[in-house]
């Protein structure tokens, strides 16, 4: 009989074994293509879409949107179902949203305070 687990996962900053870091890794190699992020955004403003509609609104290849969301899928980080003919998927892990949005508020930030800091030398 397998133990039984009895405590939760160490968080990040703590001592993490190796292969919870790989796991971690992993992770964030899944969002360093911009397809797969153009595509993961695309499905957290929509919620659920379709290979056709990714291709559509997105303008890239049925090819290159069906390898991408494989990839995500096999990764566990999207989800699919399908409805007769169409297959729709959606993110799977709502841990991504909450990434998602930190690292863009981080990016708009960074972007209000060169603005700034750009105005503040012009008027020099």
């Amino acid at each position: 009989m397998p133990a039984k687990r009895t405590s939760k996962p160490p968080a990040f900053g703590e001592d993490l074994p190796p292969a919870v870091l790989e796991r971690v890794a992993d992770r964030f190699k899944m969002l360093g293509d911009t397809t797969r992020l153009t595509l993961v955004n695309a499905l957290h403003a929509e919620g659920e879409l379709c290979v056709g509609d990714l291709v559509e609104k997105l303008d890239i290849s049925y090819g290159a949107v069906s390898k991408q969301l494989a990839l995500l899928r096999s990764h566990g980080l999207v989800a699919k179902r399908r409805d007769g003919t169409r297959i729709y998927y959606r993110i799977n892990d709502p841990s991504l949203s909450d990434l998602c949005d930190a690292v863009c508020k981080n990016i708009r930030e960074d972007w209000e305070r060169w603005g700034r800091n750009l105005e503040q030398d012009l008027t020099r």
